[in-house]
Parts: C-alpha cells; structure tokens; sequence
C-alpha cells in the first residue's frame, strides 16, 4: 500500500504516526521516523505538527524529540474505564487471587494479539512479561489460546494470520496447524494451557470470557512458576476459573446493557 493511498485517509496515517511514535519506546527525533515512515517528508512533518498540536504529541523543542503526549494518557484512562474489563473484573480477580494465593491475568484481543488489561498478583510476586497495558503474543499464552478457540471462523482466520509463530521456547506451538489442532481441544475443555510456551518456567490455566451470545469478551488466567505448581494442579482449578469469568461476563452484561437486563429480569 502506498504512503498517500492509505485507506483511512488523514485520520489513519496520523494513527499510523502515533503507532510509529510509540513503538520507539522513549523520546524519538525525526530523522529517525523519517527511516521507518512510509509517508514523505512533508506529509509526515505535517502530520507531525498536527498531532502535537492536538496534544496527542509532545514535541521538545531544544532535543528536536517527539514522544507521546498527556493527551493520550487522559484517553487511555477513559478506554480503561469505559471499554476495558478491568474495573469491572477487578473484584472478581482479587478475591481469586487471594485465594489460591497466585497471580491473576485479565486479557483481552487487539487484532489478534493479547492486551492485558490486569494483572493481581498474590503476595509472592512473580517477575513475568505480562504487565497490565502491554501486548503479548496470542498463540504461545494461555489468555491468547482461550480466546481464539472461541472466535467466530472468519475472526480466528484473521488472528491465525496475524501470529508470527516464534518459537520463544522449545514448547512453543510454531505453526498455524498445530495450534488450530490444539484451539480444537481447548473449545472441547473449555479452558487453555500455557506450556512454558512464553517464557521458561512460567505455565499457567486460562479461560474465554464469553457473552451469554457466545462472542469472546475477554480471557481470565491463574499463572503460577514451575517450582511451585504443576499443569495438574492447575487443571484442577479450572472450574473455579471459568466460575469466576462466569461472574465477570455477567457484570459486564449489566453494566453494559442495563435496561435490558432489567426488563429481562421483569418478563
């Protein structure tokens, strides 16, 4: 796709833009976007100054730096509020993680891959990848798995194309079959596994958060280390696992569709 063909127009190349921003990581100069824009000099300066100028971009002056603007952060806040489940499933995951005394995920998709929007941890932390905010690999993580399994054909199609298959460990699934073989199995279960398939020593038991429709609202997981737990013992936590995302989807439902409910619960 061309730099000025870009289907989404202005709106989508400035998006583009931001994405470009943040994936630097730290404070960016231009010449360094320029490396990586597919967009001309011009059209990526404009672009630039626009998106500061709105506050979405932060421009220092005397390093010639962009990074990320406040503005995004008061957006951020509010998509966490409004469109995310953790506020609503926080309750539910302290009360589990307190006990069974592990640390707890809630995760949902973002084109195809796992944003962890929550993370409660028991009193023992465990030092892992997954931090609330950060995007992590669908098809080697337990939340990933347990969605996917869930998702309607032509969306599961759209996530299987979007994994890079890298083997991050020896288990790793690194294949597109193998892991719709194993998404079949998972939708027979009902729950997911991660097999130290993300990073060694870490293994964890997952569940799809599902509306009452069936369309996949989240992923609740319980990650424990290898020296303290087996995959066994984690099994066995299952029912309470999909108990608990049980909970979860239903305050969802209600807090999102509450007139309904109400007249449902009227009839």
């Amino acid at each position: 796709m061309s730099a000025e063909g870009h289907s989404d127009g202005t709106v989508g190349k400035a998006l583009d833009v931001l994405d470009m921003v943040a994936s630097f990581g730290r404070p960016v100069r231009f010449v360094d976007l320029l490396s990586q824009s597919p967009y001309p000099k011009a059209t990526l300066y404009r672009l630039l100054q626009t998106l500061t100028n709105q506050g979405m971009l932060q421009h220092e002056s005397e390093m010639g730096t962009y990074a990320l603007g406040v503005r995004l952060v008061r957006l951020a806040h509010s998509a966490w509020a409004q469109s995310s489940l953790a506020p609503i499933a926080r309750p539910h995951i302290d009360r589990l993680a307190r006990q069974t005394g592990e640390t707890i995920h809630v995760a949902q998709l973002d084109r195809g891959h796992v944003l962890y929007v929550d993370k409660r941890s028991a009193a023992q932390t465990v030092e892992m990848f997954s931090q609330a905010g950060r995007v992590g690999p669908a098809y080697c993580t337990g939340v990933g798995k347990a969605m996917m399994a869930f998702l309607s054909p032509d969306a599961l199609q759209n996530a299987l194309n979007a994994q890079s298959y890298h083997p991050h460990t020896p288990t790793t699934l690194s294949s597109a079959e193998a892991l719709v073989s194993e998404l079949e199995q998972i939708r027979r279960d009902g729950h997911a596994f991660d097999r130290e398939e993300h990073e060694p020593g870490i293994i964890c038991c997952a569940v799809p958060i599902l509306a009452r429709g069936g369309s996949v609202l989240g992923a609740l997981s319980l990650t424990a280390q290898t020296s303290k737990r087996s995959l066994d013992e984690l099994s066995r936590l299952a029912p309470e696992l999909k108990q608990v995302a049980a909970e979860i989807a239903r305050d969802v439902e209600n807090w999102r569709f509450p007139e309904r409910n109400t007249e449902e619960t009227t009839q």
